[in-house]
């Protein structure tokens, strides 16, 4: 009865609108996240903000009328991340998919953090990513074995890009979508194979720099995802592999958008 009760939720029309406007919200923080990251590349600057959700976020609420669309993009991560959670919960219960359920709950719960970094955005607040992520791990550096959970959260991250990046190679996210017939339909698969693979580079940077702080026991390393793209910037041929990520993270936002019209739920 449990199962039926969230399944009927899931499927309501309400609460699917919800979900597709979350990932329409998903979507456009992507694109502000890639045009961010290609100012890091290019060396035009970013405007102070950080190449990461929290700072494509404030880059939003810095514009006029800015406040008024931060609140309504809180409003779409929530119901994304409510979406989310209720999809894994639906793969644990009744299909027992554990994998894909735990991933999928996961996924709700980043989400349901974007929201909550949109809503102190929207109150005039300030979220800083950057230095979350080094509190947090100054923390666990500092708790007995904390540095072994330090490490295995780098992996889980490295392992998320991994898994991004097989599945935009693979084109395991057309199972997502009603793909539309013709030109319309290729776009759409070629936007998600480029952002896809765009996105796990980004988080398999951001596991390794984790795994490198938990194995110096030094948080200074940690960044966030604005560090870890700055630090492919670092690498030989960097800045061109930064504008690829940025230009894959653009279309994997383009992506989301398409994903709000034809996503299968």
């Amino acid at each position: 009865m449990r199962a039926r009760a969230v399944s009927e939720a899931r499927s309501s029309r309400p609460f699917q609108i919800a979900a597709r406007t979350g990932f329409a919200t998903n979507g456009l923080l992507h694109v502000l996240m890639g045009l961010l990251a290609l100012g890091v590349a290019t060396g035009a600057g970013t405007g102070g903000q950080d190449a990461d959700p929290s700072g494509a976020l404030s880059a939003i609420a810095a514009t006029p009328g800015g406040m008024i669309l931060t609140w309504a993009l809180a409003a779409g991560l929530a119901a994304l991340a409510l979406w989310l959670l209720i999809e894994g919960l639906l793969l644990l219960l009744p299909a027992g998919e554990i994998g894909r359920g735990l991933v999928s709950a996961l996924k709700g719960l980043v989400y349901g953090a974007l929201a909550a970094s949109a809503v102190t955005i929207a109150m005039g607040g300030r979220s800083d990513s950057v230095e979350d992520a080094r509190e947090v791990s100054a923390f666990l550096i500092g708790t007995p074995g904390g540095v072994f959970v330090l490490g295995l959260l780098g992996a889980v991250i490295g392992g998320i890009g991994a898994y991004f990046i097989v599945k935009g190679a693979r084109r395991g996210f057309r199972d997502d979508l009603r793909v539309p017939d013709g030109k319309t339909g290729r776009t759409v698969v070629t936007l998600g194979v480029i952002g896809y693979v765009a996105k796990g580079v980004a988080l398999l940077a951001l596991g390794v720099l984790v795994i490198v702080a938990a194995v110096t026991a030094d948080s200074s390393g940690v960044t966030g995802l604005d560090g870890a793209l700055r630090a492919i910037a670092e690498l030989p041929f960097g800045v061109a592999l930064l504008s690829i990520v940025g230009v894959g993270l653009v279309a994997y936002g383009v992506y989301c958008g398409a994903r709000a019209r034809w996503s299968r739920l």
